[in-house]
C-alpha cells in the first residue's frame, strides 16, 4: 500500500516525483465475487472500503460505468454537517460526521476536512422558532448546536447584509463541527484505501442487466461481460430507478438536477459555511480561493448533469441579497448533480424485494455529507443481511406503513421537497 506523508512528499520532490505509483489498480473483472457494488462514487467506494475494513469481506468489485468520482461525488458544494431535525437523521448524520473526523487516519489519505463551522441564518420569528426546535433536537441527540444573535453572525461572516430590507438577519443556528471536505479527494481516498484492502475497482464497466434467479440476485450483466455474485449493492444516486426497473420493482424516487457554481479565486473572504434559507442559497470558500455556492433544484426531471439559466439567475439573486459584495465577482463555471429525491426528504439504506440486492439511495440534498455513514451502514446491511440500528428506519416499507421521515416538515409530497 502506497502511504502518503509529509516525509514522502518531501522525498519525492527531491527525486523528481519519480517514485509515485497509481492511487489504485486498474482491475479487470473476475467471473465471480462475494459482493458487487454498483457505482464508483463516494457511497459505493465507501461501501466497499467498510466491507473490507470492518467485515473482512475483500472479494469485492466496484463497478463504475465511467471514471471514479465523475458523478455526484465531484458535483456538489462539499459541505459536511449533522444539523438535522428528526432523531433518526440526527443519529445517522452524527455518526457520519464522526467518521469524517477520523477519515483521513482511516484512509491514509488527505481529504482536506475543514471544520470551519456551518451557520443557518434566520430572518423572522417563525424561522427563529424552527432553528430553536432543530437546535434543541440536535442537543438532545448529543450534537453540538448554538443559537447566535445578529452580532454573532457579524463576527462569523462580516459580509452578510444584516439589515437587508427584505430579509433582515435576526441570527443563526451554528454547528461549529460542520465544515467542508474536498470532494475529489474523498473519492480518491476511498478508492485508494479499498484497493489496498483487495477490492477490485473496475472503471468503464456499465451494468446493462441484473441476473435474478428464483427471486434472488445472481450477478450482473455488464459491457465487460457477465459477473456473478450472491450479493449486490446499488449506490448510483439519481440513476437508482434505472437499475431497480431492471430488477422489476418500483421505487419512490424522482431524479432532479441541483446546480452549483464557483467564482474566481480570492484571498480569504468567508471563514465558515453560510446558508440563507429564505432564498435557498449556501456558500463557502474553497482552499483554492473560489467561492463555492448553490441553491435549489432546477425543478424538472433529468439525467443531464447540466442546469438552466433560470435557476442560475435565482441563485445569483439570492446570493446578492445576502452578500451584496458578491456583485463584484465573476462566476467561472457551473455544474449539476443528479439528485435522487424521495417523497419525505430522507434516504433509503436497506434490503430490497430481491433477495441479496441492497441499496443506498434517495439522498436528496444530503448525499456528500452522508458519504462515510452511508457506506458504513450499507456495508453492515450487506454483510449481516439486516440493517444496523442507525439505518433501520431508512426502509422502503416506511411509506406503506405510514412511517415517513418528514425531515423538512413539508409532508410526504415530492413537489414540496
Amino acid at each position: 500500500m502506497l502511504r502518503y506523508s509529509a516525509f514522502r512528499i518531501a522525498a519525492e520532490g527531491l527525486r523528481g516525483n519519480r517514485g509515485w505509483t497509481p492511487t489504485w489498480r486498474k482491475a479487470k473483472p473476475k467471473p465471480r465475487y462475494d459482493v458487487i457494488v454498483i457505482g464508483g462514487g463516494g457511497h459505493g467506494l465507501a461501501t466497499a472500503f467498510y466491507l473490507a475494513e470492518v467485515h473482512g469481506i475483500r472479494n469485492v468489485a466496484v463497478l463504475e460505468r465511467g471514471l471514479i468520482g465523475q458523478g455526484n461525488t465531484g458535483r456538489n458544494t462539499t459541505i459536511v454537517r449533522s444539523n438535522y431535525l428528526l432523531p433518526e437523521n440526527n443519529r445517522f448524520y452524527e455518526h457520519s460526521l464522526k467518521l469524517w473526523e477520523g477519515l483521513e487516519q482511516s484512509l491514509g489519505y488527505n481529504v482536506m476536512m475543514s471544520q470551519r463551522g456551518v451557520v443557518n441564518l434566520f430572518h423572522n420569528d417563525a424561522q427563529r422558532n424552527a432553528a430553536i426546535r432543530r437546535g434543541n433536537s440536535m442537543r438532545l441527540s448529543g450534537i453540538d448546536a448554538e443559537l447566535v444573535d445578529r452580532e454573532g453572525v457579524r463576527a462569523l461572516c462580516p459580509l452578510v447584509d444584516l439589515d437587508n430590507s427584505r430579509y433582515p438577519v435576526m441570527g443563526g443556528l451554528l454547528q461549529r463541527r460542520g465544515g467542508t471536505a474536498r470532494h475529489d479527494a474523498v473519492a480518491w481516498g476511498f478508492a485508494h484505501a479499498a484497493d489496498a484492502r483487495g477490492v477490485d475497482i473496475i472503471e468503464h464497466c456499465e451494468v446493462t442487466g441484473l441476473l435474478i434467479e428464483g427471486g434472488a440476485i445472481g450477478g450482473v450483466q455488464t459491457t465487460r461481460g457477465e459477473i456473478r455474485a450472491p450479493k449486490v449493492g446499488l449506490a448510483v444516486a439519481g440513476h437508482t430507478t434505472t437499475l431497480t426497473d431492471m430488477a422489476g420493482f418500483p421505487l419512490p424516487i424522482e431524479t432532479h438536477l441541483l446546480q452549483a457554481f464557483v467564482s474566481e479565486g480570492l484571498k480569504p473572504l468567508i471563514d465558515c459555511v453560510v446558508t440563507f434559507g429564505a432564498g435557498h442559497f449556501y456558500i463557502s470558500q474553497s482552499d483554492k480561493g473560489g467561492l463555492v455556492f448553490g441553491g435549489g433544484l432546477d425543478g424538472y426531471n433529468s439525467y443531464g448533469q447540466r442546469g438552466t439559466l433560470r435557476e442560475a439567475e435565482h441563485v445569483f439573486a439570492a446570493g446578492l441579497s445576502m452578500i451584496p459584495a458578491l456583485g463584484r465577482l465573476r462566476a467561472l463555471r457551473s455544474w449539476a448533480g443528479v439528485m435522487d429525491m424521495t417523497p419525505d426528504g430522507s434516504p433509503f439504506i436497506c434490503k430490497t424485494p430481491v433477495h441479496g440486492l441492497y441499496m443506498t439511495a434517495g439522498w436528496c440534498y444530503g448525499g456528500f455529507k452522508a458519504t462515510p455513514g452511508s457506506g458504513w451502514c450499507h456495508a453492515w446491511t450487506i454483510a449481516k443481511d439486516e440493517p444496523h440500528p442507525l439505518n433501520a428506519a431508512f426502509t422502503l416499507e416506511r411509506f406503506r406503513e405510514g412511517r415517513a421521515l418528514d425531515e423538512r416538515g413539508n409532508g410526504p409530497y415530492p413537489w414540496a421537497q
